[in-house]
């Protein structure tokens, strides 16, 4: 517990809470601050507010109310005012912020985007008949970009998505993946996934007598192993797939029903995608999810999509159709045909397949 020169006249209720013990003189008996923090690191700012200084008389605190998000913040006023001694409760979201340190993110000292997969040459075929699929596959994806691949049915997007998951119906004839810097070709699918890499299939299996709570909670906590965190327990995960859920307009007692068991098409869309705002992979493969969407199901799809992309993340996401580009603006379109990427350009490509057809594609 960290002692501080700020004084609360009450308590305040919180979701999460640290407690920081709090001695100004103003009372006969200390109280007790509590603040919900969004990160530990961000407790070494409270010396901004008047920790460990000397016992002079303190500033009076006051709380503003953000119009977008409860969210409150601590500032000084002039000495002679003072708050009333009985005010209602608050949900208190502290908004201390930890120091940005030197090249991360938001101060914009990353550099420039890192190479994030590389495909070379990628040949595949099925491995039971041998028919080949896959001719010759290359494509690059740099961290925080969106990259769609559309194509007539059968010319080998899911396919390709499978095959960089390692799944067991294709086998691998050549080429070479380099995911993160590692030969991804070289690793089981398991190791794929704790790696960072995602699949949203377009037919999500059914796992009865496994719910959904169980099975996230799982394969996070195998993610977090795999970059040396602690685990969570159920208490500490429920506390961390809530924000999930609201973002993927997912109700709470979701989580009890069996995975898949049961769910419409739109249900297991939006499952497939709070598996991945919870594992939090650094590469999506979407394959078709807006097959079987309405518009309000479409929308809240894409718009977790959206909310989880970030600089150091990327998506890949097989269409047939421009509405789901209009919601999930892509970096660049890719056209594959008969195995193979023919064509790769911006969003205008949408545009022409949707007028001509992929009869187009070859005369522009």
């Amino acid at each position: 517990m960290m002692v501080c020169t700020l004084h609360l006249f009450g308590f305040i209720k919180a979701q999460s809470y640290k407690p920081v013990r709090c001695t100004w003189p103003i009372l006969s008996n200390p109280w007790f601050l509590v603040l919900r923090l969004p990160k530990p690191p961000a407790m070494a700012l409270l010396h901004r507010f008047g920790c460990c200084t000397s016992p002079s008389p303190p500033p009076v605190i006051s709380f503003t109310k953000s119009t977008f998000n409860p969210v409150y913040s601590v500032s000084a006023l002039p000495r002679h005012r003072r708050f009333p001694r009985r005010f209602p409760s608050f949900r208190l979201t502290a908004t201390l912020a930890a120091e940005t340190p030197a090249g991360s993110v938001s101060d914009g000292g990353r550099g420039p985007p890192k190479l994030l997969l590389e495909v070379k040459d990628l040949t595949a075929v099925i491995s039971e008949s041998g028919q080949k699929i896959l001719n010759g596959v290359n494509l690059s994806i740099y961290e925080g970009e969106i990259h769609a691949i559309m194509g007539k049915n059968g010319s080998g997007k899911s396919t390709f998505a499978k095959v960089l998951v390692g799944h067991k119906d294709y086998e691998v004839t050549g080429g070479a993946v380099v995911f993160k810097g590692e030969n991804l070709l070289e690793m089981e699918p398991e190791d794929r996934s704790l790696a960072g890499l995602f699949l949203s299939f377009q037919s999500p299996v059914e796992i009865p007598g496994v719910s959904n709570s169980d099975f996230l909670q799982m394969a996070y906590n195998a993610r977090r192993r795999k970059l040396g965190l602690p685990e969570l327990d159920p208490l500490q995960f429920y506390g961390y797939i809530m924000p999930k859920l609201e973002m993927v307009n997912i109700k709470a007692d979701f989580l009890n029903r069996n995975v898949n068991e049961g769910f419409s098409g739109g249900e297991k869309k939006r499952n497939e995608i709070l598996q991945l705002a919870v594992l939090g992979a650094e590469l999506a493969i979407l394959d078709e999810i807006d097959s079987g969407l309405d518009v309000d199901a479409l929308r809240d799809v894409s718009k977790a999509v959206n909310a989880l992309m970030t600089p150091t993340n990327s998506v890949l996401m097989i269409t047939h159709y421009r509405r789901l580009l209009e919601f999930i603006k892509p970096t660049y379109i890719h056209i594959m045909d008969e195995g193979r990427i023919s064509k790769t350009g911006d969003i205008s490509i949408a545009s022409i397949l949707e007028k001509e057809g992929y009869k187009a594609m070859s005369t522009t």
